[in-house]
């Protein structure tokens, strides 16, 4: 059975029991406490930490959930059954039916014939396990389902009690296991072997509420859940080897194919005996299906976040083929083959095949420079350690190649082992254990980030603001909550900065790139400005203000209103931000996807995933065609409707928004532009006014951005530049439109000028260099010139002079340290000619002794080192350091 039935079954079997079909969410929402979605129930989270109702008129729910985890990346492809990227298929109640629901609904799907639509699983090899206590669930295993007593396994809470790993809902759970014969392992149940008997599926009843602790217990009950709820997770893959008959998730329909294209690309046969090259032919398989569903839900390669987790996937894959025996490219094999075993269940791949691609070939082209360099770097340090005659690569140092240039540990050993070293792998685990213990504490501390809320929870249960905005820019209002420093407070005074809630309000909180509104709350003689509105739970508006007169107390009413000006300028903004998108898609095609944006008052920013930097053209082409849609005076029309309607009408979703049943479409223009939206727009195109395109810049590997100025602030700034040009051409004494040309001459004029500079500057150089020679010294068998050049010398220069007195002293075995000051610079440079060389002098030691002397730090190769330095008084001391450098070699040598 493929996978893509196993997926059509689940939820089919759901479906027919009152459950709504929910689609996956993207793999990034906005949580701060997760990176990626890693389990089915997380896109409901909401409802389950109760700051939201389940918008399910049945109260249930189906899913098959896409999910990454990333925490073991290095033991990926060393089991057979880990998978960074896994989906989830789930089936929740919230308050409708509990154990013995969850339980049946389970067994059938599992134990049914496949045609009445179940797996046809065999019933005498699935096991159970429950909660230790959970006497309940054990009696509904046996007595409504018929499995026997000694297959059903009571564990601990490490392994069958769920919570979120922080205060909020938990409960036990009950996991089935599916016994795959003796050849894989001791009889005995799960609880004996757990690789014979693999987990398929995992029930949680979620009952309670636990208080601070960690995931092993080290925690209390403190309370009940107002509502039972059930939520459960069946790996899809696990199910897919033992319907598939293979032996582990690698030999599925979905991974087996990338293995094979890795092999016929490689030349290395896969299960060949080598259990290290089987490891690399996994983590290949595995990483690349998960980079590509990352890339596809708007993540590209970075050093921080998402995107270096993306990165590391991506440079492992890489590192792994070159280990396999590859050679250049390989991204874009693995990409096409996986996108082809995926598209059955994620059709959204298909139009989203070329992005990925470019975004895939854009890394590997940087990671295969990044080979070169850190290979550059392992071979600097390999050549010091064999001079000092160390036979280890201090840990330290291979962390520094893994963890600052990117460089593979797997690489860095394979290097050791061909140099003749061994790698202090005792001291790279320390390193990075530390750096995971770091890593650790700062995600520990993100996941406090939703205790916070529980100050608002009363709030998001029973006050959830209702939103005007649209409609009007003032309205009457309640306040029905002030919090003040992070605690409740019944009233505020003049002159303290308080958090006002409203049973109303117009005014709009950030969110989808648009700063939340400003504006003031008045009753009487009291005034409150408010200076920002935020969501807090996706249902509570809370303003942050100051009372600038009289005093606020709750069960206030009054009247908020809208800075008008604020509203019209955002509005401007947002619109302009969209007609940029629908532009930006006419002129680089639809792959070129949104990122994020942010729009204020006269100003936004727009980034989206592209790889490559925009041409003058191009930027042209997105302003012309933004601006002659605000020309159009298109209608702007908001729709309020299904989500899946809105998908029908084609309008575009932005990557991370958790989307509900019910959405708001933003069209523009009928085709220019039509997208899922919850901002503030003005009602014409025309009302937006010109729109000033200021450029586009990187903001990282495979993002960009476009920047510019709407309304007023784009008058503004084309006034400024028309002043400018209009100054220019009185200056230079031509009209505004010859002042290209008249630059260009200039121009022109200026390098013809800076050459001849160069020029005469060389010569001075050359005469300098022969009179230089004269000061060259004997130090046993090498000789030295040691020089401090006049102060300005550039870098550059000293460099030059440098090499030019190295070739003057021939086959000499001979050594040119040359030093300058420069501003508050010291440059200074090492030549040594090959004779040199070949009698143990290096350049790039020489030059660390030099930077010793000057505060500074220097390297290179043996026959050619340069560095630079702060210390100008340093320099004489500097010179006479290398010289005695020389002369202890000399001593030493004999």
């Amino acid at each position: 059975m493929q996978t893509h039935e196993i997926r059509e079954r689940f939820t089919a079997h759901f479906v027919k029991a009152g459950h709504v079909p929910v689609p996956s969410a993207s793999l990034i929402l906005d949580d701060p406490t997760l990176l990626f979605v890693n389990a089915g129930m997380v896109p409901f989270k909401p409802y389950f930490l109760g700051q939201q109702n389940p918008p399910f008129a049945s109260g249930m729910a189906t899913s098959i959930q896409k999910c990454v985890r990333t925490l073991d990346i290095e033991e990926v492809g060393v089991t057979t059954r880990h998978n960074t990227f896994f989906q989830m298929a789930g089936n929740f109640s919230f308050g409708q039916y509990f154990k013995e629901g969850a339980i049946t609904q389970a067994w059938s799907l599992l134990t049914n014939p496949v045609e009445d639509g179940g797996y046809g699983l065999d019933p005498d090899r699935l096991w159970v396990t429950v909660y230790n206590d959970d006497d309940e669930a054990a009696e509904i295993w046996r007595t409504v389902v018929g499995i026997p007593e000694e297959r059903i396994q009571r564990m601990g809470m490490e392994d069958n009690f769920w919570s979120m790993g922080i205060p909020g809902p938990c409960g036990p759970c009950s996991e089935i296991y599916y016994d795959r014969g003796p050849e894989h392992g001791a009889e005995g149940g799960p609880a004996v072997d757990d690789t014979r008997y693999m987990e398929i599926w995992n029930l949680v009843f979620m009952e309670s509420i636990r208080g601070d602790g960690d995931k092993k217990g080290n925690f209390d009950i403190v309370g009940e859940l107002p509502k039972k709820n059930i939520d459960t997770g069946l790996g899809v893959e696990r199910l897919a080897c033992l319907l598939q008959g293979v032996d582990n998730v690698y030999e599925t329909d979905l991974l087996r194919p990338v293995i094979d294209a890795a092999a016929a690309l490689t030349g290395t046969r896969y299960d060949a005996g080598s259990p290290a090259d089987d490891v690399r032919f996994r983590v290949i398989a595995d990483h690349s299906r998960t980079a590509m569903m990352i890339i596809l839900d708007g993540v590209t390669p970075s050093n921080e976040g998402r995107g270096y987790i993306l990165r590391r996937l991506m440079r492992r894959i890489i590192r792994s083929a070159h280990l396999l025996g590859a050679r250049g490219n390989v991204l874009e094999v693995f990409m096409t083959t996986i996108m082809d075993t995926m598209t059955p269940s994620f059709p959204e791949i298909a139009d989203n095949r070329e992005r990925i691609l470019r975004v895939s070939a854009a890394e590997e082209r940087a990671f295969l420079k990044t080979l070169e360099s850190g290979t550059n770097r392992f071979d600097e340090a390999a050549s010091e350690l064999k001079a000092a005659g160390a036979s280890v690569v201090p840990g330290e140092k291979a962390f520094e190649l893994h963890d600052t240039y990117g460089f593979p540990i797997d690489l860095t050993l394979e290097m050791a082992r061909e140099a003749g070293l061994e790698v202090d792998m005792a001291a790279f685990r320390l390193e990075m254990d530390q750096q995971r213990a770091r890593a650790k504490a700062d995600n520990k501390a993100k996941k406090h980030r939703n205790v916070d809320e529980s100050l608002y929870r009363e709030w998001i249960d029973n006050n959830a603001t209702e939103f005007v905005g649209y409609e009007d820019l003032t309205h009457g209002a309640t306040v029905v909550g002030l919090v003040r420093d992070g605690a409740k407070v019944n009233e505020a005074e003049a002159g303290e900065d308080v958090e006002v809630i409203l049973d109303v309000t117009p005014m709009y909180a950030e969110a989808g790139g648009q700063m939340g509104d400003r504006g003031r709350l008045v009753v009487g003689d009291t005034l409150v400005e408010v200076s920002d509105v935020q969501k807090v739970g996706k249902k509570l508006w809370v303003h942050k203000a100051t009372v600038r007169s009289g005093a606020i107390d709750l069960g206030t009413s009054l009247t908020a209103e809208v800075d008008a000006a604020w509203r019209h300028g955002a509005r401007q903004a947002h619109t302009a931000t969209h007609l940029i998108h629908g532009a930006l898609r006419q002129v680089l095609g639809p792959t070129a996807v949104q990122a994020g944006s942010l729009n204020k008052p006269g100003y936004l920013r727009f980034d989206f995933n592209y790889t490559e930097a925009l041409t003058p053209a191009q930027l042209d082409d997105i302003a012309t065609i933004t601006n002659q849609a605000v020309d159009a005076d298109f209608t702007v029309n908001t729709i309020e409707t299904s989500l899946d309607r809105a998908k029908a009408m084609g309008a575009l979703a932005l990557f991370g928004e958790n989307y509900g049943e019910r959405v708001r479409v933003v069209e523009i223009g009928g085709p220019f532009s039509i997208e899922l939206c919850g901002g503030t727009h003005v009602e014409h195109s025309s009302q937006i006014g010109p729109v000033a395109v200021l450029g586009e810049s990187s903001v990282g590997s495979g993002a960009r951005r476009i920047e510019a100025y709407s309304g007023m602030e784009s008058f503004r700034y084309f006034s400024k530049e028309a002043a400018l040009a209009s100054g220019l051409a009185a200056e230079l004494k031509a009209p505004t439109a010859e002042l290209p040309d008249r630059i260009a001459q200039l121009t022109e004029r200026l390098r013809a000028a800076e050459k001849q500079v160069a020029a005469l500057r060389r010569e001075q150089l050359a005469g300098a260099t022969a009179a230089l020679v004269e000061k060259a010294e004997r130090i046993g068998e090498v000789t030295l010139l040691a020089v401090a050049l006049p102060d300005g010398t550039a870098a550059a220069d000293v460099r030059s002079i440098a090499t030019d007195l190295r070739g003057r002293f021939g086959t000499r075995p001979a050594v040119v340290a040359l030093i300058s000051q420069e501003g508050d610079k010291v440059p200074f440079v090492v030549g040594v000619t090959a004779p040199a060389v070949e009698l143990g002098v290096k350049a790039g030691e020489l030059v660390k002794v030099i930077g010793t002397h000057v505060a500074g730090r220097g390297g290179g190769k043996p026959d050619m080192a340069q560095g630079s330095g702060t210390d100008a008084a340093g320099i004489h001391a500097a010179l006479q350091a290398v010289r005695g450098d020389l002369q202890a070699r000399e001593g030493g040598s004999r």
